[in-house]
């Protein structure tokens, strides 16, 4: 999946579902304009939040940010 395409301005809405067997995307949800991302790390502690950010950096290949909805299954990240 291209994940470029649904950038906007650097940004990149996603829904996270933790508990998931692996991290990986798992599709976009339209209504909510974001990519579904299924998470393996308990939302504990900020481990999914690191997952995310581990997972998008070394997809993209850039440091990437949680901006917003560190305490949400919504989030918005910076991509740099």
């Amino acid at each position: 999946m291209d994940i470029t395409k649904y950038l906007n301005n650097g940004f990149l809405k996603i829904t996270v579902k933790t508990g998931s067997p692996k991290t990986e995307i798992i599709g976009y949800d339209e209504s909510k304009k974001a990519l579904k991302l299924g998470v393996h790390a308990p939302p504990t502690e900020g481990k999914a939040n690191l997952e995310i950010i581990k997972f998008f950096s070394k997809t993209l290949k850039k440091k990437v940010e949680i901006k917003s909805g560190k305490t949400s299954k919504e989030k918005l990240l910076k991509i740099n």
